[in-house]
């Protein structure tokens, strides 16, 4: 049994993987997960700061967290249009769960069962990697505390 079969996911996520699903052309997902990212919300000028910026990452990709309870409530932008869609996914995986589920959530073998990294570059996949790091560290730590 996958990894994505076995978790619960957020159904914002689960419709994700289901239209993704659908589409086996590699193009076909490309534009799909662009145009996920041209739905999120800008962030404000002054969200695009130092201590926002995801490391790591070839494009600049910010992520603003706030916490509500256990629950990590995120919200990101990125000034490439693919990796902005890829920023979108993980939202819909992470966003407005409680810590400790986003810290033991692998998002990386998510993207690798659903077939999103294997077209990506190196460099891209290096930054998602950084993006995934990022977020359930600070999981981790809000769910220490």
């Amino acid at each position: 049994m996958s990894y994505l079969s076995r978790m619960s996911h957020p159904n914002a996520f689960a419709e994700i993987a289901e239209n993704l699903s659908y589409l086996d052309d590699w193009e076909d997902r490309y534009r799909y997960i662009i145009e996920l990212g041209q739905a999120l919300p800008a962030l404000a000028e002054e969200e695009k700061n130092a201590e926002n910026r995801v490391h790591g990452c070839v494009s600049q990709v910010w992520l603003v967290s706030s916490s509500n309870g256990d629950q990590l409530i995120y919200r990101g932008e990125s000034d490439a249009m693919i990796v902005r869609g890829l920023v979108a996914v993980l939202i819909a995986l992470y966003s407005g769960r409680p810590a400790r589920e986003i810290a033991d959530t692998d998002a990386i073998t998510i993207f690798d069962e659903l077939g999103l990294r294997e077209h990506l570059t190196t460099q891209r996949s290096n930054g998602l990697v950084a993006m995934v790091n990022r977020i359930r560290g600070e999981a981790r730590q809000l769910a220490a505390a």
